[in-house]
């Protein structure tokens, strides 16, 4: 691996990023003194860290767990409070119901920005997760490709207890992993735990490990199958997939055909099928960096 390839890692405090195989990043969060609660510097860092993994070509497969004794235990209340109940630039309490009200949005929207960053990297995001995964945690995970957790694992929208409901993408993409309104409104309104084998039974997970050793053996397999997969098809596949969750299956059809008129005349799927009737393993390069866009 090249020696600078974790370079822009290296600055975060929050986050270890290491590299687990070829084309694979583990991102663990490194907060365990904390149980992993979310922070103003983990919201950044988060952010920060998939945009830098969007960039990174070399990067097909993500790995992102949890150091110490769970995955996280939500958000950092003690920080949040400081936060929204701190000053204005001038030094002085925020006073104005409309300037306090804007300054509260601009960092819900950050704060939903760094969790849509899962989604939005381009690559396969795993999540291996143990203990508890509270409040901001579990919206964290609802934003990763597959789940796994371990037999200790228990997730709770535990939001309602602090007096206030989920909004950095709990109750927007949770619905539509686990297909059951109204067991998303029996956890969300209640608060209450469910257990790892509950969440495997209704859709959040897909695998339950004895282990975390165990669960993260087995995620790191998958992602190794993943990342010697075509980069062409399995950035096709996440693309399709979250689209057609926001959208109706004929917009979601058509976008797919639009998608593939350009990427089926790419050469993957020549080395793909030689490799099959030789018996052997195909190679495939890198994807080129996305660009930007200045509009």
């Amino acid at each position: 691996m090249a020696a600078n390839r974790l370079e822009p890692f290296s600055r975060l405090t929050r986050l270890a990023v290491t590299e687990a195989a070829p084309h694979v990043l583990h991102v663990e969060l490194q907060r365990p003194q904390k149980l992993n609660a979310l922070d103003m510097a983990f919201w950044e860092e988060i952010r920060t860290c998939f945009e830098a993994i969007a960039l990174d070509v070399d990067t097909r497969v993500v790995l992102l767990s949890g150091a110490g004794r769970c995955f996280c235990a939500g958000l950092d209340l003690g920080a949040a409070m400081a936060m929204f109940g701190g000053s204005s630039g001038a030094g002085q309490a925020e006073s104005d119901v409309a300037r306090k009200a804007l300054r509260v949005r601009a960092m819900g929207k950050a704060w939903q920005a760094s969790f849509t960053s899962l989604e939005a990297c381009g690559k396969a995001v795993i999540g291996c997760m143990h203990g508890a995964v509270v409040g901001a945690g579990l919206e964290m995970i609802t934003a990763c490709d597959v789940r796994f957790c371990t037999e200790d694992a228990y997730f709770q929208a535990a939001e309602v207890d602090v007096g206030l409901a989920a909004d950095v993408g709990g109750l927007q993409r949770l619905p539509k992993i686990i297909g059951n309104q109204s067991l998303v409104r029996e956890l969300a309104l209640s608060g209450r735990r469910m257990a790892a084998a509950e969440a495997l039974q209704h859709g959040l997970v897909s695998r339950v490990c004895a282990t975390k050793e165990a669960m993260l053996a087995e995620g790191l397999e998958l992602a190794k199958t993943i990342a010697a997969k075509s980069p062409v098809a399995t950035l096709g596949v996440k693309q399709f997939l979250n689209y057609a969750r926001d959208h109706s299956v004929e917009e979601s059809l058509d976008y797919a055909i639009t998608w593939n008129m350009s990427m089926l005349q790419g050469s993957d799927m020549a080395v793909a099928a030689a490799s099959m009737l030789q018996k052997s393993s195909p190679g495939f390069g890198n994807l080129p960096p996305p660009t930007p866009s200045k509009l």
